[in-house]
């Protein structure tokens, strides 16, 4: 896979209905073979962008290219990709195999070969021996690999699918996102991928593009906008983050600080603090980051009292919100509950707690976004 190639290349796209514009100049390359998904809360523009590469909404301006081939003028039919939605929209009154051989009926090939193009599908969904059976005789996510057999049988160069896992239940959900990465490795082809969840995106993708208003605010692998979100708005959005308003103190060679609120005077790695001495700038810290010690730990290059004022417990883990003086919201914080345990973690006598962290685990953001 190569993401410079740009496969899928979107170039200055907007589009606007009326006066209310839903994409504003996005530009991003897909690369061949990967699972790339848009990702954003409702209304952010993933699924008009979605659409768009599907030929069902056309630009107002810029141009979308697909294998080097502008799409402009080129109707849904036409163009190498397919699409899968989340109603699935399985036909009733069909048979699994008419379903699955359904776009099949314009190629005009002989009829064993659509049978043993169905026949193939049904293996690669993991469904054999099940062409015969009724489409209402079918669990929701049979139903959704149906859908996908239909889509893929037609050999698209690409796959667009807008929220296909949003039907199902958590359990079903978490299993058929596997089936699906696996499934995409298996065909090697381009898959757009639409989503509000992020576990799902996290879990799914090679690539993430995060949208709000009808802007791509970053694209990046997974691991890139969790651990180094370049906007207070993708680090809210990717998981949850504690933020703190600070100042840069460049004080040193190989390390620099920041002046926070409620941590006080942080040391930080100076290749993280781009801006000048005295610039402001907002320090974000995950969750998880922390280390939570009911004494000040030793070796740490910085700890911070607090007071404990809340628990919950999570099953494979608990969260804590730790008060701190100097910081009006108190500090989330994430450990995993490796031991046995036996319920609620005891937030009893308002016990004080210290909090750690690694200098390498801040992420520094500008200040001038208020999320």
């Amino acid at each position: 896979m190569t993401t410079s190639d740009g496969f899928i290349s979107i170039r200055h796209v907007n589009k606007f209905f009326g006066s209310f514009q839903a994409i504003e100049d996005v530009s991003m390359n897909i690369g061949q073979g990967e699972f790339f998904s848009l990702l954003g809360a409702s209304g952010c523009g993933k699924t008009t962008l979605l659409r768009m590469l599907a030929g069902f909404e056309s630009t107002s301006s810029g141009e979308i290219y697909i294998d080097g081939q502008p799409t402009s003028d080129v109707p849904p039919h036409h163009r190498p990709v397919n699409m899968v939605f989340q109603s699935y929209a399985i036909f009733p009154h069909l048979n699994v195999r008419d379903n699955i051989a359904y776009g099949l009926r314009k190629q005009k090939l002989p009829k064993a070969k659509r049978d043993e193009m169905v026949e193939e599908m049904l293996e690669l969904i993991k469904l054999p021996g099940y062409g015969q059976r009724k489409a209402t005789e079918l669990s929701g996510g049979q139903r959704q690999r149906i859908a996908l057999a239909r889509a893929l049988i037609l050999r698209p160069k690409v796959l667009l699918l807008d929220e296909p896992l949003g039907a199902l239940d958590k359990q079903l959900r978490e299993q058929m996102q596997l089936e699906l990465r696996a499934l995409q490795r298996q065909v090697g082809i381009t898959f757009v991928f639409v989503t509000h969840d992020q576990e799902e995106a996290l879990t799914l993708s090679d690539r993430i593009a995060v949208m709000s208003g009808g802007k791509v605010l970053q694209v990046d692998t997974p691991a890139g906008l969790y651990e180094t979100p370049k906007t207070r708005e993708v680090a809210s959005f990717i998981g949850n983050m504690n933020f703190f308003q600070g100042t840069v103190r460049r004080n040193g060679a190989a390390m620099g600080a920041v002046e926070t609120e409620g941590l006080g005077h942080i040391p930080v790695p100076l290749d993280q603090l781009t801006k000048p001495d005295g610039a402001p700038v907002q320090v974000a810290l995950r969750p998880e980051k922390f280390e939570l010690s009911p004494t000040r730990p030793e070796g740490a290059l910085h700890a911070v009292e607090g007071r404990l004022s809340n628990a919950a417990y999570l099953g494979e883990r608990s969260h804590y919100y730790v008060s701190i003086a100097g910081k009006d919201q108190p500090i989330a914080v994430s450990t995993q509950n490796l031991g046995r345990m036996t319920g609620a973690p005891d937030i009893s006598g308002d016990a004080p707690m210290w909090l750690s962290w690694a200098p390498e685990a801040i992420v520094i953001l500008d200040a001038d976004e208020t999320g």
